[in-house]
């Protein structure tokens, strides 16, 4: 397999240069050759370069990018017509200024907040006195997976322990009841309640291996993030219903689409977390407001409740996985833990981040940034105009 990929890359920097050099020599003048440089890669050459497993990007003399693989500019490699990060940019000065072949391992942010990196194999070849090719592979999941093993056998056994203990003590209890009706169905709904919290427990803990694992999105595809909001607040409309506390969904972006490279379905899972953690925190009749934003490069969604608020000492810790603010009510909940790091792990995958604002009593504030498919730092957010209320 690696054999047949780098006779690819071969393949791909041997018809470039053969490319480059035909034209050139059909030139007979400096301006002819200057409109040259501006002119992206032959059809051919282009359907050699998607042919590869590699991410690749055609840069000329300016640092311009003047043809790229559709998956640098969802990895965050490559904005319009830009790299995007300085290291990538000086390796291919390098190797323009020298003409030799490099070939390197970089960590680089994943996007333009938060703490998300990607660990990435780049391979720079000199096409012509001008040209740069970059091949790009994404080394970031196999740096990932020995960590998460590791990780997922600790926390399975600690976390484990609880529940199974608790189930086996109620076991033992349902037995020496036999003879009490009343006493069997306490303790039956006992275990019910237990099995399913262990149950989420389970499928939390599989969700969160699988993000860290994963640590980049394969196949990223064009997300509209007012879409998942709506889909993530009306998932959790009953329980809303049941607390007594109001929703309301708010769509700020000014006719801009708040649109990110994605998966959809983790987007709607981190709103549905901080929603449903909202939720869990507040008390009767008050309300929870979320609002999606999308200014310049980034696309905005805010949570915010009017519950209980969490003590300063505590607002580092929130987003470790397990950790609980108020043990006790998680419990009653039915939480586990791991929401909000899997939120966590969610905005990091997209090159983003989540923080939080919180005082006691005076509620908290979530807001998940990514970056925009769409950026535009001259965009001016609308005024913002309630589109949803839950219930």
């Amino acid at each position: 397999m690696f054999v047949a990929i780098a006779a690819l890359a071969g393949l791909a920097c041997g018809l470039l240069v053969g490319w480059w050099l035909t034209r050139r020599g059909a030139t007979s003048t400096g301006a002819e050759t200057s409109s040259l440089a501006a002119e992206p890669v032959s059809p051919e050459v282009a359907d050699v370069l998607d042919a590869l497993r590699s991410v690749s990007v055609v840069v000329d003399a300016s640092d311009r990018v003047v043809r790229s693989s559709p998956a640098a500019t969802s990895l965050g490699i490559v904005r319009g017509t830009e790299l995007v990060h300085d290291q990538v940019r000086l390796l291919v000065r390098q190797v323009r200024r020298e003409q030799d072949l490099r070939e390197v391992e970089l960590e680089v942010a994943r996007g333009p907040v938060g703490e998300g990196r990607l660990t990435l194999g780049v391979r720079v070849n000199p096409l012509s006195d001008d040209r740069v090719l970059v091949l790009i592979d994404d080394r970031s999941h196999s740096r990932r997976v020995e960590e998460t093993r590791r990780d997922f056998v600790v926390n399975v056994s600690h976390e484990l322990k609880t529940p199974v203990g608790g189930l086996t003590l109620l076991a033992e209890a349902m037995d020496d009841a036999r003879d009490d009706p009343e006493a069997v169905h306490r303790f039956a709904g006992r275990m019910q309640s237990e099995t399913a919290r262990l149950a989420r427990l389970v499928q939390e803990i599989v969700e969160l291996s699988r993000l860290q694992v994963a640590d980049t999105l394969d196949e990223p595809v064009l997300v509209d993030v007012d879409a998942c909001v709506d889909d993530a607040a009306e998932h959790l409309r009953t329980v809303a219903e049941a607390a007594r506390i109001q929703v309301i969904v708010t769509h700020a972006s000014g006719g801009r689409p708040a649109e990110i490279w994605g998966d959809r379905n983790l987007v709607t899972t981190a709103v549905r977390n901080l929603i449903e953690n909202a939720i869990n925190y507040s008390g009767p009749g008050t309300r929870v407001t979320v609002t999606v934003q999308a200014d310049g490069d980034l696309v905005a969604v805010v949570v915010k409740d009017q519950g209980h608020g969490i003590p300063a000492g505590e607002l580092d810790r929130i987003f470790e996985r397990f950790y609980r603010v108020d043990p006790a009510r998680s419990r009653r909940t039915g939480g586990t833990g791991l929401g909000l790091a899997i939120v966590k792990h969610i905005c990091a995958n997209h090159g983003g981040e989540v923080s939080v604002w919180s005082e006691e009593g005076q509620g908290s504030t979530f807001t998940i940034r990514l970056p925009s498919a769409r950026p535009d730092s001259s965009a001016v957010t609308a005024p913002v105009t309630p589109r949803k209320v839950v219930p």
